[in-house]
């Protein structure tokens, strides 16, 4: 597949899969902002492979689920913040499942949430998001986006409210958490300086981390053997 059309190779092939589609149909697309194309320098338009599949996904969206361009554009805007396109059931962007382990997400996935879609997410109340972020618990960043380590923060949040757990209540694991946060510091802070400092400062700090989860877990079931046998 050729990385750049012209417009009338773009039609053609979509033609199969969207006989209806047309040229006209193309550049009302563009300016409802749904596709922007580069130009060259004589004012031809140029599509390329992400272009032709944001068209594929508008065409599919109106076609399959009569979807209005409003709630399609809405879409388009959410998966570029790194959420993942909707199911066929349940036509809006999701994000992805929860992280399972420390440093386990690609630090650079640009996952960006706004404050309705963790609460979509999560179930949780806009009290208990606010009563959470009052707590230090989850903090929201650019233009007040939650990204993914928010977003699992609010997922166990939510869940611990099921057992009536508060984020007042929950306090004590963030100044546990800051506590761990100094022993990773602990050991990282004086790898400064050595020869490649940055991949063993990651290295370590995904290892004590590790090690501290692992070692809470064993406290915790211990204790619950004593007092649940």
């Amino acid at each position: 597949m050729t990385d750049v059309v012209g417009i009338g190779a773009l039609i053609s092939e979509l033609s199969d899969e969207f006989p209806e589609v047309t040229i006209s149909k193309v550049r009302f697309l563009e300016g409802q902002g749904l596709v922007t194309p580069a130009r060259t320098p004589s004012g031809y338009r140029r599509y390329t492979t992400a272009d032709r599949d944001r068209l594929r996904y508008v065409l599919s969206m109106q076609r399959d689920h009569f979807l209005p361009l409003k709630v399609i554009r809405e879409h388009l805007d959410a998966m570029e913040r790194g959420l993942q396109p909707p199911e066929v059931a349940d036509p809006a962007p999701r994000p992805p499942a929860p992280q399972s382990a420390p440093f386990e997400a690609d630090e650079s996935d640009g996952l960006e949430l706004s404050r309705s879609e963790v609460l979509r997410e999560t179930g949780l109340a806009a009290a208990a998001l606010k009563e959470a972020e009052d707590q230090g618990l989850i903090t929201s960043g650019r233009l007040g986006m939650f990204d993914r380590n928010a977003l699992d923060i609010a997922r166990a949040v939510a869940g611990l409210a099921e057992y009536g757990l508060t984020p007042r209540h929950l306090r004590a694991l963030r100044l546990a958490a800051e506590r761990e946060i100094g022993l990773i510091e602990a050991v990282t802070t004086p790898m400064q300086g050595m020869a490649d400092s940055q991949q063993r400062m990651r290295a370590a700090a995904i290892a004590v981390a590790t090690l501290s989860s692992d070692l809470q877990g064993a406290l915790v079931r211990s204790h619950l053997a004593e007092v649940l046998p």
